[in-house]
């Protein structure tokens, strides 16, 4: 791209610079000081080059240690904050406001911004919080330097930035590698797994791209185009059987969506990839006239075995939390006679736990909470949707199908936020009034 050949130029040029000043070339710490320090356009991009360098070879424990130097050493003056408090108290001027917001901003986000200079500065920050979140478990004096990366990523992956692209098997070949590693929903078989996905009359994929990382999916989508709404995935992912007849395609099914970026965690651009795929697809195809989701349920048996395992439970009979030891079997869904017991009973607790199992006010489930979040409804629940492995470990092989009514999304969007509420169909309202 024009701008990176751009930014290696300024950045050798500053080269010759770093060469004649005395510094200490292998410590990132001396490095972030001079770069912090640095007003010359030539020398800083150089200097955030040396620091992206230098944070790639830094084992785990010097990463620990730098970020440490990033907690003590790049944070805001409490003394300072304070006295352009009390100054703004008083006098509530422009001036005082600007001296009080500059007081606030963390040193830490000028020195971010600087290593964002370099040539790959923009992946080496997305690496940076990787890593550092990979820390924050075990202790939490690193937070702050996290909410300032975030707050930072969050503005440099703002939606408008990014880029809509269609991926197909003419896509570059390290964008295809790319999507078979990061698939994180139904995991590719393979390259002809992949082509059957990308390279059918049938099939699409979509992904959301940023300038700065011009070959990295940032999330990406994968579309069914089907008769009416799927009730399996393993129908989905079969290879295909013959010609598809272009008229009789009317629904969208979005069966699968994975974030490629561990490092953007918590930055959310799925909901507008959904919303421009539904857009790119009705000018392509105005005959659709569903779109919907096969979605994963992947917190239903977590959930269900803290139930099983709570004594003091009220939920569930006696009797049910014996029948419901059989899903420890790995072949239960094999048995059809042990199936007709368990189904109504397992369609009506994921219908619960859907709708009614909430984390504050929004919905326990992640899957869930992102699509009502974005409008959708919880249309139908499908027994034995996924029946992979990994389908009945996380959901008793149940799937979802949230629906994007068009009509619609925004009325659901604005009464799940402002009320908490959960846009449910007949069928599922059905589902929460029994217990089989």
């Amino acid at each position: 791209m024009v701008i990176n050949r751009w930014l290696n130029s300024v950045a050798n040029a500053g080269k010759n610079l770093l060469r004649s000043s005395a510094r200490d070339k292998n410590t990132i710490t001396a490095l972030c000081t001079q770069l912090y320090s640095n007003k010359g356009e030539a020398l800083g991009i150089a200097l955030a080059d040396e620091v992206a360098v230098a944070y790639a070879g830094l084992n785990q424990a010097q990463k620990t240690e730098f970020f440490h130097t990033l907690a003590t050493d790049y944070s805001p003056d409490p003394e300072l904050i304070n006295r352009c408090a009390a100054e703004y108290g008083k006098t509530q001027s422009l001036a005082a406001y600007r001296a009080l917001a500059q007081a606030v901003e963390s040193p830490r986000q000028t020195l971010f911004r600087r290593i964002n200079m370099a040539p790959k500065g923009t992946r080496t920050m997305v690496n940076m919080r990787e890593d550092l979140l990979a820390l924050l478990s075990d202790d939490d004096s690193l937070r702050a330097v996290d909410d300032d990366l975030q707050h930072l990523l969050s503005s440099w992956f703002n939606p408008g930035f990014l880029k809509l692209r269609t991926l197909d098997w003419e896509s570059p070949a390290a964008v295809l590698e790319k999507l078979i590693e990061y698939e994180a929903v139904h995991e590719m078989q393979g390259w002809d797994d992949l082509r059957r996905r990308l390279d059918a009359q049938d099939r699409r994929c979509f992904g959301f791209f940023h300038p700065a990382l011009p070959d990295e999916p940032l999330i990406f989508v994968e579309v069914a185009l089907v008769a009416s709404i799927s009730s399996s995935v393993q129908s989905i992912l079969a290879p295909q059987d013959g010609a598809v007849a272009q008229e009789r395609l009317k629904t969208a099914i979005f069966y699968s969506i994975s974030n490629c970026q561990p490092g953007l965690r918590g930055i959310s651009f799925g909901n507008f990839l959904i919303k421009q795929v539904v857009m790119r697809l009705k000018e392509e195809m105005p005959q659709l006239a569903e779109f919907a989701t096969l979605s994963p349920i992947p917190g239903f048996r977590a959930w269900l075995n803290k139930v099983l395992a709570d004594e003091q439970q009220s939920l569930l009979p006696a009797r049910d939390t014996a029948l419901l030891t059989a899903l420890d079997s790995p072949h239960w869904h094999q048995d059809s006679s042990l199936t007709a017991r368990l189904q109504p009973l397992l369609m009506w607790l994921c219908a619960h736990y859907l709708v009614q199992e909430k984390r504050g006010s929004a919905p326990l489930d992640p899957v869930a909470r992102f699509h009502l979040g974005n409008g959708a409804s919880v249309a139908r629940l499908n027994w034995l949707g996924d029946i992979s492995q990994k389908g009945l470990q996380q959901s008793a092989g149940l799937l979802v199908n949230y629906e994007y009514d068009l009509e619609e999304v925004e009325e659901h969007h604005e009464a799940f936020l402002n009320r908490g509420e959960i846009a449910c169909s007949p069928t599922v309202r059905k589902l929460l009034n029994r217990q089989g």
